[in-house]
Formats: C-alpha cells, structure tokens, sequence
C-alpha cells in the first residue's frame, strides 16, 4: 500500500486525487490545503459579487473526500518537506505526514510591487484565493472606493463584481488599453466602455508611485505617477501573480520562476511530482487539472507524457460580452491581418506564411477549438483565408490516398 500527499485543492490538486483515487482505490491520500473549502478560483467574481455563496463555488461534491476516502487537513500551511525522510511538516512543524510519492499543486499568488506603503498596508489585497475574497467582502462592508491595480482578467473579474454591488471603482492599467494582453484596441474600447456603463473609471498608460495612509496605515490615497490623487477604502493588486516556490526552494528542490518539471511532471527530488499554477506552465484552469491528471497517472504508475499547453488563449464574459483570444495577436510584423465587424460580433485572424497565429472573436466564441488547434498544431490555411471566419472541422477533411478512407487531414 502507497501513501499519497498532495499539497493544495485547487483544480491540480483535486483533480489528482480523484485520478489517484480512480487508479488506487486501496491506498493511503492525503490532502492538505491552506483554505477550509474547496472553491473554484474562476467563481470567486460569483462569491465577491453576492451571486453565489461559498457552497456554491465548490468544483467537487460537499462529500467528495468522505465518498472518496480521502484524509482533507484543511487551513494548514505546509513548512517543510524532507525529500530524504519523505516527510511533509506542517502547523508550525508540529505535525507530519510520511509519504511515498508526493506533488505539489501550491498554485500562484499575487504580487504587490515596492510601491511606498502597498506592501505593508493592512487594506491592499489580492484576488486569487476564498481568504482573499472574504477580506475583500468585509472591507467593502465598510467602504466601496475601491482602486484596483490591473485590468487583466483578474482585476476585471473584481471589478465586475464590485460595480454589481454598487462600488465606486477605480482601475489603474500600466498599457494603454484594457486586458492588453487578450484584447486589440478595437475588444479593448467595448470592455472600456461596456464597464464604463456600469459604473468604472479607468486610467490607463498611468501607474501608481506612492500613497497616503491614516494613523492605522491604511492606504487613504493613491497618488499615481502625474500627481493625481485617487482616495479609497481599499486596494486590489490584479497585476501580476507568482508561481508559489518557496515551499520547493526550503525543501531543496529546483526552482527558479516556477518549480521545474519534466515531461512527467517530476520534480528534481525522488517521487516529487508537481503541477497546475506552480510549475509556470500555464494559468488556465482546464491545464491546470490536465496536469493534475497526468501528474497523478505518473504517481500512479500510469505512464504519461503531458504535453505542454499553448500559453495564450483565454476566453471572458463581461456583462453579457463574450470574447475568445488565443494565440499572439501582437505579432503583426510581415503578417496578414483579416477583420470581420458587424455590428454584433467583431473577429480578427493574424496569419503569417500561411499558418494562423492569433485569432480574436468578440460576441460568438462558438467553434473555439478549432483555431485553438490550428494555432497550436501550426496547420497550414493558406488555401482558407477566404472563410477564416467561417472554418470548421469539417473543412479539414480529405480522402486518405493510402486507403481512400475520409479522415481529418488536421
């Protein structure tokens, strides 16, 4: 019997237990997580926004660790792992469990930059876990000024749930455009202008450079970079996040900007394996499980070569304004750029010596997979530009000349 100990229940770490579980049914795993509950980071905006409670937002079932015969030791920081001893401490080093094999799913946490006062201001916050939603919710019980650093799909997300409840919200963005990495300028001004509506107010090309604080130390001001001042109650840091490595750093295993893995998910320590946010292979919740999955069939026995994600693809629904990007939207140099507007849906394809390399769709995100996979497998278009914009799968098939057979040639 093997004893499996996984660290964190987000999608990575929950997803690995149900697949060990699946492969296992008779051996020893433990789960231990930071937070009580088991929640979904992509719900967070529902809880913040009082659409959802924190049942709600649960990805498993309430029993999932009983029905599964899981061990769950929640609201426990892990504080070192002996990779000789195969031992993981926790609570202050109180309290160990042994292990056979063990991965690491500590996900990602926010960043706050060396802005005078931010880092030490008891009302600056991030927006990536529950803890952070529920001190967010309890500062805006007391004060809906809210200034938030980022509109990336983080800062969105708690923008959007914060207008929802009447806050008087303030985003600050470095680019000149909202969500600069998924949008083009043309998406940019509908979601500018779409939050507008509901209530924000936007800075862009302009960053903050100092602060105001009362006598507790709680930022009051903002001053930004021209000299503006923007009073608020409290913050919300949504410009970066950090893959979580120092528990791997203490423990001697390698990391440098996320904890490095082979094609397996193994770490550089004996029957240490590692996925989701973590390893800084992807930030999107569907890979994170598929490594769980695969990083679980690995420690299982199960062998699996997981195939890295491709990095740029996002999809967001704002006030009813869905929008798809995938792929690099930037890279325009010695590039074709197509565009279709209508005045319900707006779509842009860069293609370059024939292959698809970014695709922007605003208002109809049906038939995604298709470009993801054009985009990822470099598959050649050339002889499809014409209806780039209408291409389906069904557009890839062909006669096999071996067998005459009709198969995919995607």
């Amino acid at each position: 019997m093997e004893r499996f100990v996984i660290i964190g229940a987000g999608a990575a770490g929950i997803t690995a237990a149900q697949t060990l579980r699946d492969f296992r049914p008779e051996d020893v795993i433990t789960v231990i997580s930071t937070d009580e509950r088991v929640h979904s980071r992509c719900m967070l905006h529902k809880y913040l926004g009082h659409e959802r409670d924190i049942p709600g937002i649960n990805f498993v079932a309430p029993d999932f660790f009983e029905k599964n015969n899981i061990y769950h030791i929640p609201c426990q920081t892990v504080t070192k792992i002996d990779t000789q001893a195969k031992t993981v401490y926790y609570g202050g080093e109180g309290y160990s469990v042994p292990y056979d094999k063990l991965l690491l799913a500590t996900g990602s946490a926010y960043f706050v930059p060396p802005i005078p006062h931010f880092r030490e201001a008891p009302n600056v916050f991030g927006f990536r876990d529950l803890s952070d939603a529920l001190k967010i919710d309890d500062a805006f019980a007391r004060g809906k000024r809210v200034f938030i650093v980022g509109s990336g799909l983080v800062g969105l997300d708690a923008a959007s749930a914060l207008c929802r409840r009447g806050g008087a919200v303030t985003i600050a963005e470095m680019a000149p455009r909202v969500m600069p990495l998924q949008t083009d300028d043309y998406a940019a001004g509908v979601y500018q202008r779409v939050f507008e509506d509901h209530g924000c107010r936007f800075l862009l090309g302009i960053g903050a450079s100092d602060a105001a604080v009362d006598g507790e130390g709680n930022i009051t001001e903002v001053i930004l970079s021209d000299g503006q001042r923007v009073p608020c109650d409290f913050i919300i840091m949504a410009a970066g996040v950090r893959p979580r490595i120092q528990l791997a750093l203490d423990s001697g295993i390698k990391a440098e900007r996320a904890i490095e893995v082979d094609d397996h998910l193994r770490t550089s320590a004996p029957g240490v394996y590692a996925a989701g946010d973590c390893t800084g292979l992807s930030g999107v919740w569907p890979d994170a499980m598929a490594q769980g999955k695969a990083a679980a069939e690995n420690m299982a026995g199960v062998d699996t070569v997981y195939e890295k994600p491709y990095p740029f693809k996002n999809t967001s629904n704002f006030f009813g304004v869905t929008m798809l990007s995938v792929g690099r939207l930037d890279l325009t140099e010695g590039a074709e750029v197509l565009v279709h507007r209508t005045a319900r849906e707006y779509k842009k394809a860069v293609i370059k010596d024939g292959r698809l390399t970014g695709y922007l769709s605003l208002g109809d995100i049906s038939n995604h997979g298709l470009y993801l996979h054009l985009i990822k497998n470099g598959i050649d278009i050339s002889g499809k530009k014409d209806r780039i914009f209408r291409l389906t799968f069904g557009d890839f098939y062909g006669i096999n000349e071996k067998n005459g057979e009709y198969v995919y040639t995607v």
